[in-house]
């Protein structure tokens, strides 16, 4: 018999498939980051990496993160209504 709590060391819960509480800080994370109107300030800021010094690294980051791909959801290209 098992007597162990079912909660892992972190003590967050198990919330099933998805979790609902990273879903809901991710959610209010990137509204928040979107109402800030600094979108456009990080938007440099990101092509100015790309085009220093760690632009090299940051492309093999994403060569290294598209290999694990397996291809660009056919769905995202499909019109409203199809």
């Amino acid at each position: 018999m098992n007597t162990r709590p079912n909660t892992p060391t972190g003590g967050q819960q198990n919330e099933g498939e998805g979790n609902k509480t990273a879903a809901r800080a991710y959610n209010k994370a990137t509204t928040g980051f979107a109402k800030s109107g600094d979108v456009e300030g990080k938007a440099r800021e990101a092509k100015r990496a790309i085009e220093g010094a760690e632009g090299e690294k940051l492309r093999e980051a994403e060569r290294k993160g598209q290999s694990h791909s397996h291809g660009e959801d056919p769905q995202l290209r499909r019109k409203a209504g199809e």
